[in-house]
């Protein structure tokens, strides 16, 4: 699924165009956040790819959808 990384702020935040749907990431597995899961406020888990840590945002990445309705 595609999802759009962006920081707003010292908050980040994740955009699902298909769902139309923009929420708070709220918790990490990572400190760096590529490469591990990360849960939204509305309760969707998603794995990110690995990346470098530096990536530049906002970008759009290949997510895949582990948790939430």
């Amino acid at each position: 699924m595609k999802v759009m990384m962006r920081k707003v702020g010292e908050v980040m935040q994740a955009y699902v165009a298909k769902k139309d749907m923009e929420a708070d990431v709220t918790e990490m597995e990572k400190p760096g956040m590529w490469g591990g899961w990360i849960r939204l406020s509305n309760g969707w888990v998603f794995e990110l790819p690995d990346m470098a840590p530096d990536t530049r945002l906002p970008i759009t990445v290949e997510a895949k959808r582990l948790e939430g309705e």
